[in-house]
């Protein structure tokens, strides 16, 4: 199996809520230094740039296919949508197992959840949602 065929073998989905503006996301995610941190082993490249609504990438690497951040602008913060549809990259001839596409998947999705919650943490900056964000002025 490889990367060419039409349905990817990995279709990951994820959300999370985080009390800052899309904007903020926005710029954390416009940094091609932040792919590389984020997801070492892909080669990402930018086909829709939405602006403060998010991102859309074409994989290559270790996985082929698309991955997106969407983010939708709730209440006083953002729900970050993660969407990963690729496959992984296999030497030709090689079969790729389920319980390695399983355990491929987990890491994935994994990796993903880390990654917001990360960001969660360090963007907030322990604000809760519904409170106002810190002052800068003490």
């Amino acid at each position: 199996m490889t990367g060419s065929e039409s349905q990817p073998a990995l279709d990951i989905v994820d959300e999370t809520f985080l009390t800052v503006p899309p904007s903020t996301l926005a710029a954390v995610f416009a940094d091609p230094a932040a792919w590389r941190r984020y997801w070492p082993d892909l080669v990402l490249e930018v086909y829709t740039d939405r602006g403060d609504q998010g991102l859309r990438w074409t994989v290559r690497g270790a996985l082929v296919g698309t991955m997106e951040v969407w983010l939708e602008p709730v209440l006083d913060g953002t729900l970050l949508h993660y969407f990963l549809r690729a496959t992984p990259e296999v030497p030709e001839g090689t079969r790729l197992s389920g319980a390695r596409l399983r355990r491929e998947f987990d890491r994935r999705a994994r990796a993903a959840k880390a990654i917001a919650l990360d960001l969660k943490v360090t963007l907030e900056d322990g604000r809760a949602a519904g409170l106002p964000p810190r002052s800068t002025v003490e």
